[in-house]
């Protein structure tokens, strides 16, 4: 308090430390530092300094241009489809609340489809174009939109449905006039966070044979070791991911997404029957076995590569060699889990926790933020190699491409549900005067934590889309480097086992953590929960 009494009594010594450093001062430290660097580790193909990404850029400004062009065409298409599929099954979900649980593992598992594995069997379908990276564009951000609307649909006082009740009104009534607008600005931190997801997804549908677009200049400059030409590639896609980001957040700001009132629920009751939750798995396990089966024959897609439930059974069970097979899989996939966990825990308790720290202080925003935007708008294509070959091909550079690819949508994720502690519950920490720490732990961190939750489900599918890459495009370890093996050799039934057991394994991790998240939500969250 004192520094800002004597700042309002003109104190010169206060004035100047509160002064902000010069627009553009940060930027140019930040640059010479980051030349420094380059320029020392020279000779460890690592960092490639500023001038010569300026220079790599000025001396190819037609194909980097042409190529940017159509990659963002196709991220521009993906996100507008990938949004819009996961509003609306984000409605569908409050709309139809028995259903929700298919609905969401059904959603799940397409997005758990590794894009290691799914960019060659897109491109056989589509042929020439922009279909696969239009299609994984979308994929890469439908889900991570689907779950914070989700969230935001339920973050609504109850006593609001008690009075649309009252008037004789019903669901529809209630989602027009309470729950979409409880849901805006979880909407906006879901659009936040799928824009660099979205110019990801372009580029990996690039990598599957596209004849331009960023994704097939980050192949030729990683086959030829050029790091000038990677780094240029990384800066522009990092550079329009944090336009994205800021547009998006400009819009928000725009419209004045003030927090909600007392968020109050009645307890959730428990006496659920046992038999539910089995069936239900069933059933989601039944439904996606007849999608899978019915969609190939549908399209009459030919066994060879398009291959049906009954063929992965009969490669992993009952065929020749099928023990042999298994233990190859089961093998590669222990290998990956045993990095993903380890890199999963580590992203979710670094941006939960740099959300916390920047609740506490917040000026620190300034200068994290825009950082860790930046680390996470530069395509995972680019950063797998640079940060493996920076920490080695052992534990540690895979764990920490995992947690890279994961701290950022948690941090925004679970800065959005501070935002959303309501007002008079701030207000009446204030009245007692308490601390900001106490502030934090007793209103903050409860209003924080269904945001947290959501963005550790988003998680599940971005640890394995970030470990896959890292043993696809460096490790040659792995589950994600034997997808792309087969994938080359055309052995489509390893493929698509691998797609099978990759895609169980998300789903058993994601029920454990929606275990977790029931109970804790139980004590804190209990509109959450309400059906």
């Amino acid at each position: 308090m004192s520094t800002g009494r004597g700042a309002l009594r003109g104190d010169p010594a206060a004035l100047r430390a509160q002064r902000p450093l010069p627009r553009g001062l940060g930027l140019l430290l930040v640059l010479l530092v980051w030349e420094a660097v380059a320029r020392a580790t020279a000779g460890s193909f690592i960092i490639a300094a500023p001038s010569q990404i300026a220079g790599y850029m000025v001396s190819h400004p037609g194909l980097l241009w042409r190529a940017f062009g159509a990659t963002l065409a196709s991220a521009v298409q993906g996100f507008v489809w990938g949004n819009l599929a996961g509003v609306l099954l984000a409605l569908l979900a409050v709309l139809l609340p028995r259903g929700e649980r298919l609905l969401s593992t059904l959603a799940l598992l397409v997005f758990c489809l590794p894009l290691v594995a799914t960019g060659p069997i897109l491109r056989v379908l589509y042929g020439p174009g922009s279909g696969p990276q239009v299609t994984l564009a979308a994929l890469a951000v439908y889900y991570t939109t689907f779950l914070p609307v989700l969230v935001g649909l339920r973050a609504a006082p109850q006593g609001w449905f008690d009075l649309v009740r009252s008037y004789g009104r019903g669901r529809m009534t209630a989602l027009r006039e309470v729950r979409l607008p409880a849901a805006l600005p979880y909407l906006v931190a879901g659009l936040q966070i799928a824009a660099p997801a979205a110019f990801l997804g372009a580029m990996v549908g690039e990598f599957t044979g596209a004849e331009r677009g960023l994704g097939v200049l980050t192949v030729r400059a990683l086959r030829a070791l050029d790091l000038p030409a990677t780094w240029a590639i990384a800066v522009i896609a990092a550079g329009v991911s944090m336009l994205a980001f800021a547009a998006v957040g400009a819009l928000g700001r725009r419209l004045d997404l003030a927090p909600p009132e007392v968020l109050m629920a009645p307890p959730v009751a428990r006496g659920r029957r046992p038999w539910e939750a089995p069936a239900q798995a069933l059933l989601a396990l039944a439904a996606t076995l007849l999608i899978w089966k019915g969609s190939m024959e549908l399209f009459a897609l030919p066994r060879f590569f398009a291959k049906r439930p009954e063929d992965v059974w009969l490669y992993l069970v009952t065929g020749p060699g099928a023990e042999a097979q298994r233990a190859r899989l089961f093998a590669a996939l222990g290998e990956t889990l045993a990095l993903a966990g380890p890199g999963y825990l580590a992203g979710l308790g670094l941006g939960a926790g740099l959300a916390l720290l920047l609740a506490l202080a917040p000026r620190l925003g300034a200068a994290v933020i825009p950082l860790s935007i930046a680390l996470r708008s530069i395509p995972i294509i680019a950063t797998a190699p640079l940060i493996v070959w920076a920490l080695g091909r052992g534990a540690a550079g895979t764990i920490t491409v995992v947690a890279v690819m994961i701290f950022f949508p948690t941090l925004i994720a679970c800065q959005h549900g501070l935002a959303r502690t309501p007002r008079a519950v701030l207000d009446l920490f204030e009245v007692y005067a308490t601390s900001p720490l106490r502030r934090l732990l007793g209103a903050q961190l409860p209003a924080m934590l269904p945001a947290f939750f959501a963005s550790a489900r988003m998680a599940i599918p971005a640890a394995i889309l970030a470990v896959t890459t890292a043993e696809w495009l460096a490790t040659g370890r792995g589950i994600g480097a034997l997808m792309a093996t087969v994938a080359s050799t055309s052995d489509y039934g390893m493929l698509w086992s691998a797609i099978a057991l990759v895609g169980l394994a998300a789903v058993l991790a994601h029920a454990l953590v929606a275990a977790l998240e029931r109970a804790v939500l139980a004590r804190t969250s209990a509109e959450q929960l309400a059906r």
